[in-house]
């Protein structure tokens, strides 16, 4: 794969993953949005179909990583970093182009963020729509969920690469992407699940410089642990796939 490709396939499928990531609690966050209120079982699967969609268009560029917690763990096992800089620099394009996409989709929704004059309600969060938000805020606690969540996620997907009947099917994306869904149902308490670096600070970075009313902060600093943790559970994940497979 040239760089071209990787970089290419990267940004779009990243772009795609964060619109209907970032979609679904967008959904299900705003006011006036149809599906507000729904709950967690849909944004878990939202996200689910983020990762299905975006790596399956990837796939045929870059291979569909999309996740630099999965970069540095295909890098540490198998020793090759050459092209991983490219990986990690469309993700992190794609994730930004992925968050300005959802905004424009709920345009009419942010900008009706104001106290609603009829029922006193306030302004709704945003933050929680593009980045993660841990429900207690613990960095020792919320970066231990975060790395494990990630190797939960990375050593299965490394594992997957051994399981011939799935690369002959073309269904690895497909589990991969229930396997994502599985780790937000069942780890995603707690911190929200960032297990991709760049899910959490492409978006940030666009909830900045958003114009949206009654946004609120950008939480800069909680946003190192959904970097950091998952780069430290992509690193383990390699470490124990190539010592243990």
């Amino acid at each position: 794969m040239s760089n071209g490709d990787i970089f290419v396939g990267e940004v779009i499928g990243t772009a795609i993953l964060i619109l209907f990531g970032a979609g679904v609690c967008a959904a299900v966050t705003l006011r006036h949005s149809k599906a507000r209120g729904a709950g967690w079982v849909v944004i878990a699967f939202g996200w689910g179909f983020g990762v299905l969609a975006g790596a399956y268009t990837a796939a045929p560029l870059s291979g569909g990583q999309l996740n630099p917690a999965v970069t540095i763990g295909i890098a540490v096992d198998t020793g090759k970093w050459g092209k991983v800089w490219v990986y990690l620099l469309g993700q992190l394009v794609g994730a930004v182009l992925g968050a300005v996409l959802t905004y424009l989709v709920y345009l009419a929704q942010f900008q009706a963020n104001v106290p609603d004059e009829e029922s006193g309600e306030e302004p709704t969060p945003t933050l929680g729509i593009f980045s993660t938000i841990p429900e207690i805020r613990n960095p020792v606690a919320n970066l231990v969920t975060e790395i494990i969540a990630t190797i939960a996620l990375v050593l299965p997907i490394l594992a997957f690469g051994l399981t011939k009947g799935l690369g002959e099917s073309g269904t690895t994306v497909l589990v991969v992407s229930l396997l994502v869904v599985g780790i937000g149902l069942s780890l995603g308490g707690p911190t929200g699940y960032a297990i991709n670096p760049t899910r959490d600070l492409g978006p940030r970075i666009v909830h900045t410089f958003l114009p949206i009313p009654n946004k609120g902060t950008s939480d800069w600093g909680y946003a190192w642990i959904p970097v950091v943790g998952p780069l430290i559970g992509g690193a383990l994940a390699g470490l124990i796939y190539n010592a243990a497979f």
